[in-house]
């Protein structure tokens, strides 16, 4: 998520603890906080998609593969 849209997302946040927000203002907080969540998952997902797991008979598992990799979630 580019820093200009967290630095968006911080500049709501004080305006709606100062003084509130518009409608549109709340909207678009909304809308900001939830592709924020959707990428801090999708990153997340991304990463333990990619661990490996040694067992105790020493056969190595992707968590990715026993899984199943959900890129498309939302």
């Amino acid at each position: 998520m580019a820093d200009l849209k967290i630095d968006r997302i911080n500049e709501l946040y004080h305006k709606s603890q100062k003084e509130g927000l518009t409608e549109e203002e709340k909207k678009e907080q909304a809308e900001l906080r939830r592709n924020y969540v959707n990428a801090v998952k999708a990153n997340l997902r991304g990463q333990l998609n990619n661990i490996n797991i040694q067992e105790k008979d020493g056969s190595i598992t992707n968590l990715g593969e026993k899984f199943g990799q959900k890129n498309s979630e939302k």
